[in-house]
């Protein structure tokens, strides 16, 4: 046995994953776990999935356990927690025959190190025949550590189950053992001095089944990612080099549509609030546009027939006038007989027998009633008005039951799209739901850009939420304020966090949470290991190969929505949110504002879903801002490493070419130029040029890629 792989086997226990399998990601997270630290003492594991019940837990374990062709060790992955569905304890315990406490100690120490909320799990660990089972939390990333934790113990566990000669194994002493499992330990080392095994992800134990915590996709081993700065170590114990890996601009773009969740449909009333939104259905006219047959033009209505070559046409000559049909009128005229007309105003309805409209510019007044307030006859001085002239015939503008608006369409401001769903009388459409979103600023440098109090010190008046806002409202998304955050390592930062995700009784939790600033490399950037401790969250990417923006952060945070109040035993599904993180410089801030966030607002808002083009790239130009191309009128140094995303201003010559101008090239004499603190190379600017790095310039004349940030304005 010692000399052979070991068997394991992963059952997955979560309501959601069993209807949904491609929702899990515990199970290839543990078996990356396996392939990565197993030291390969280990097969290829077996993975099923089942919903948490307790008998069809137990009734799979014992298939694997109380078998001869038994596996050598038996994981199981959610349902560990304190929630009403959690059994997977009350399942697993009545199967154990022996059980193992100290497996179960360790790997609540090593939560522990990470989070007080270990203490929410209820893990199991012990032998059932030749088996070890052992329960892990449904979390991606706890179920991760917590085997982490114990898996260099595992081989030594599980040949000793299968029957093997312990006295021979121990023969050569601990020190022999822990070499073997390739454990170093020194006496009287702390946590500080050696670091438990796990990445620099964390999670809490309540009731994770995987859906919602994404397992990332690294480009390193876990070896060589140490944690973020830690905010209890102080500055003597920061990293003084980022642990993240740098990503390219097209990378985190693919990264932040691969983890922006799908459009959620909803129904909505036709109203201005419809301005933004995406259509989710294709919509069909519950009405004909006219509904009726309707003049174009102010005159009168007459029976008209065609004229010949012996015979003229019949509407020439002095008629009386039966009736009046106005606009606004709440009823049709009464039926035309032959030889009268009736007065009609533009956008009425033709009285019955009415095939036709004369001008009243092709008429005289003959005669009125006796007491003058009417027209009694009036004579038509043409007779060539032909069958239909004058008139709008109904459905002509939109027949009933005809595709008016399909899925994918946007609602634009201009007013087109509301109007035609009013006027077929659509009072409801179903369109993806809006994301909510929440801003906040992060610095105890901060202070309200209104604040009437003079700055002291190294105050700075918080530009970027005011521009943020406005940016995000006229993009047509409701955001939120979500003020300023302090920063502390514990306290104001994360309560700022939980509150936003939250909610208030009337006001909706967000979904996604914009913060700028705490991302650098300095003791006080706490957003990083903020996000990983104490919310759980996971860094997609922290770092971007980009000009400026380097520091921009991408984060998912799993969040389950409050218990609700018609249904209190109804367990919410977990859910995701989404953090951007972006740097605190203003230019920084609003440039990948811009270039990240967008896109993924475009994408959770449904744009795109009927185009079938590919998502999540800076050249998808219905996904984040239109790229164009445009010809430089000034020479432009290139940064030698980093992609720039250079502030300028596009203009169309009168020719129809578009022109771009830098907003600010630094150099002697020049000021900040393109610095990404300097907020005046933002205002006029209506364009980032895409500069890719190189030697020297771009020169003059030079034909280069812009994202367009607003409108192209006359040269």
């Amino acid at each position: 046995m010692a000399d052979s792989k070991l068997k394991v086997a992963i059952l997955v226990i979560s309501d959601t994953a069993s209807r949904h399998p491609s929702t899990d990601k515990a199970a290839n997270a543990l078996a990356e776990t396996f392939a990565a630290d197993g030291g390969d003492r280990w097969n290829d594991p077996t993975s099923v999935i089942v919903p948490d019940n307790v008998l069809e837990i137990q009734r799979q374990i014992l298939s694997w356990t109380d078998t001869e062709d038994y596996f050598n060790l038996v994981i199981t992955t959610g349902g560990t927690g304190f929630a009403v569905k959690d059994n997977t304890p009350e399942a697993v315990s009545p199967l154990i025959h022996r059980h193992a406490p100290g497996l179960v100690h360790g790997m609540l120490a090593a939560s522990l190190a990470v989070t007080p909320f270990a203490m929410m799990s209820r893990p199991v660990a012990g032998t059932r025949g030749r088996s070890l089972i052992i329960t892990l939390p449904g979390s991606p990333k706890g179920a991760k550590e917590n085997l982490q934790a114990v898996i260099k113990l595992l081989p030594h566990a599980c040949i000793q189950a299968a029957g093997a000669d312990s006295r021979a194994i121990h023969a050569g002493g601990v020190q022999k053992l822990e070499k073997e499992a390739d454990i170093s330990h020194s006496p009287g080392a702390t946590a500080e001095d050696k670091p438990l095994q796990h990445d620099h992800h964390h999670h809490h134990h309540h009731h994770d089944h995987g859906y919602g915590h994404v397992v990332p996709k690294p480009h390193t081993s876990p070896s060589d990612r140490p944690q973020s700065n830690d905010p209890n170590a102080g500055p003597t114990r920061r990293y003084r080099e980022s642990p993240y890996p740098m990503l390219s601009v097209e990378d985190a773009l693919k990264v932040i549509a691969e983890q922006t969740p799908d459009p959620i449909i909803i129904e909505a009333p036709v109203d201005i609030s419809l301005v933004g939104s995406v259509i989710a259905e294709d919509v069909y006219a519950a009405e004909a546009v006219p509904a009726y047959r309707a003049s174009i033009v102010d005159g009168y209505a007459v029976i008209a027939s065609l004229p010949t070559a012996d015979k003229p046409g019949s509407t020439k000559g002095k008629f009386p006038v039966a009736s009046v049909s106005h606009a606004q009128a709440m009823s049709m005229p009464p039926p035309l007989k032959p030889g009268e007309i009736a007065r009609i105003t533009t956008g009425a309805p033709l009285p019955e027998n009415a095939n036709a409209v004369v001008m009243v510019e092709d008429t005289v007044l003959i005669s009125t009633t006796p007491d003058g307030s009417e027209e009694a006859v009036v004579e038509i001085l043409t007779g060539a008005i032909k069958p239909g002239e004058n008139v709008r015939e109904a459905g002509s503008d939109v027949s009933l039951g005809s595709k008016i608006l399909q899925k994918g369409d946007l609602v634009t401001a201009v007013g087109g799209e509301i109007g035609l769903l009013a006027s077929t009388g659509t009072r409801t459409v179903k369109v993806f739901k809006k994301p909510h979103i929440g801003v906040l600023s992060t610095g105890d440098e901060l202070v309200k850009h209104d604040d009437p109090s003079p700055l002291h010190g190294g105050q700075i008046r918080d530009s970027n939420r005011p521009s943020l806002l406005s940016c995000l409202t006229a993009w047509g998304f409701p955001a939120v304020d979500l003020g300023i955050a302090k920063d502390t390592p514990a306290g104001h930062l994360e309560q700022s966090l939980r509150d936003a995700l939250r909610g208030t009784p009337s006001t909706p939790g967000v979904d996604i949470i914009i913060t700028t600033g705490g991302v650098s490399m300095g003791e006080l950037d706490l957003l990083k290991p903020t996000i990983e401790r104490q919310l759980g969250g996971t860094i997609h990417f922290g770092r971007v190969s980009m000009k400026p923006g380097k520091p921009t952060t991408f984060a998912t945070v799993p969040f389950k929505p409050a218990v609700s109040s018609t249904d209190p035993t109804a367990q919410p599904e977990r859910e995701t949110r989404l953090i951007f993180s972006l740097p605190g410089n203003p230019a920084s801030a609003l440039v990948t504002l811009n270039l990240f966030v967008l896109p993924s607002l475009n994408k959770a808002t449904g744009l795109g879903v009927s185009s079938g083009t590919q998502q999540g790239s800076v050249h998808q130009p219905r996904l984040g801002l239109p790229l164009v191309t445009a010809t430089l009128t000034q020479a432009i140094p290139l940064d030698p490493k980093r992609t720039e995303y250079h502030r300028a201003i596009v203009m169309a010559s009168k020719d129809g070419v578009l022109l771009a101008s830098s907003t600010g090239l630094g150099g002697p004499g020049a000021g900040a130029g393109q610095r990404s603190s300097r907020v005046g190379s933002l205002a006029g600017a209506n364009a980032l040029l895409v500069l890719e790095p190189g030697k020297g310039v771009v020169e003059k004349g030079t034909r280069v890629q812009a994202l367009l940030m607003g409108t192209v304005v006359p040269e």
